[in-house]
């Protein structure tokens, strides 16, 4: 049984700040050697009580295994401006030692019914404690500006209605999902088209 929730969350509490500190650091060290950062921003965040008394019971997990089963309660985002920049943060956190893979979950190339896109990591995080070494589990999601305007929506209009859409309106989530993706790929053609310019422009002034 959970007789404190303030002591629970507490190491929780403690990976999030961590982890936004080294997550954005990723930003930082292209900045700093003058390349584009696939890392736009990061967000992080621990799960309220209420939202995980909930889970638990649409669930079924058992308090005395929450901190087994329960893989959200520290959660993290990262945000990238294009979608080919999303494989390459992945690649960057399969590489870091503080972090350890235990699963994968692509939506980004296999989206859910809803139209839900996103990269989730559930990873094994340790926590340096008075008491010890304590790890955690924690995820990160990974995903494009557009993604994520459309999954705080659909979040959104699922907490208010309970999940439950008109099938025309499920539709047009759908569609909406679609629309976005799309965006995506539009501007990872632009930047492509204005990167191939710029590199003939650069090679007809050398030959100048």
């Amino acid at each position: 049984m959970v007789k404190n929730w303030e002591h629970f969350l507490f190491p929780y509490e403690q990976a999030v700040g961590e982890l936004k500190i080294k997550l954005r650091g990723i930003r930082k060290e292209f900045l700093q050697f003058g390349k584009r950062s696939p890392v736009e921003f990061v967000t992080g965040r621990v799960k309220p009580v209420s939202s995980i008394k909930e889970k638990m019971n649409r669930r079924y997990i058992s308090e005395d295994r929450l901190s087994q089963d329960m893989e959200d309660i520290a959660g993290l985002r990262i945000m990238c401006p294009f979608v080919e920049d999303i494989y390459q943060v992945v690649d960057i956190l399969r590489k870091r030692a503080d972090i350890n893979i235990l699963e994968e979950r692509d939506y980004v190339n296999k989206e859910k019914s809803s139209g839900y896109r996103s990269y989730h990591i559930v990873f094994e995080y340790p926590v340096e404690m008075s008491t010890g070494e304590h790890k955690i589990l924690s995820e990160i999601q990974v995903r494009t500006l557009a993604m994520n305007f459309w999954a705080t929506v659909e979040h959104s209009l699922n907490y208010k209605y309970n999940g439950v859409f008109p099938e025309e309106l499920k539709k047009r989530l759908q569609e909406s999902a679609e629309t976005a993706f799309k965006l995506d790929e539009g501007m990872s053609e632009i930047r492509d088209e204005l990167i191939e310019k710029q590199s003939e422009n650069h090679k007809n002034n050398r030959d100048d």
